[in-house]
């Protein structure tokens, strides 16, 4: 009966997309356990986690991701920039960053684009820019990161 083979099918299906679920939780350090847990019930960096782990759970070759670390603390920041460098290099992830914040670009892209009012500026790699900006604008952006 088709239907029947159809319902198996999709039992099926279900049961390798919970189980690849499970398996992500573990990578991104959360407890299996909750993976039937609302979002919102997961603290700021946990639901940070929680949404790099269902992103990667289709293998995608490229994920864009913006503002990661925006609105966590400093230390929670440190553990999912680790966590996230570690996912791109193990699984050879190409990856689009957002943000303002050039220590997270300095740390995580290998090149950089600088952008300001809704064009690129400068581009080329991330510790060349960032060392030696040619462009005003990003030598602004670089210089107000380093003023105390």
């Amino acid at each position: 009966n088709i239907g029947e083979r159809l319902m198996a099918q999709g039992v099926r299906h279900y049961g390798e997309l919970r189980a690849a679920g499970i398996d992500w939780l573990r990578q991104v350090e959360i407890d299996p356990l909750r993976i039937d847990d609302l979002p919102r019930t997961f603290s700021g960096g946990m639901q940070q986690r929680l949404q790099i782990a269902r992103n990667l759970v289709s293998s995608p070759r490229l994920i864009f991701m913006d503002e990661p670390t925006g609105g966590l603390d400093v230390s929670v920041q440190a553990r999912l920039l680790d966590l996230l460098r570690g996912l791109v290099r193990e699984l050879d992830l190409a990856v689009v960053i957002v943000t303002h914040d050039l220590a997270v670009a300095r740390l995580l892209a290998d090149r950089l684009m600088v952008m300001r009012r809704s064009h690129v500026v400068e581009a080329g790699l991330t510790d060349q820019i960032l060392d030696d900006p040619q462009h005003p604008y990003s030598q602004l952006l670089v210089s107000s990161v380093l003023q105390p």
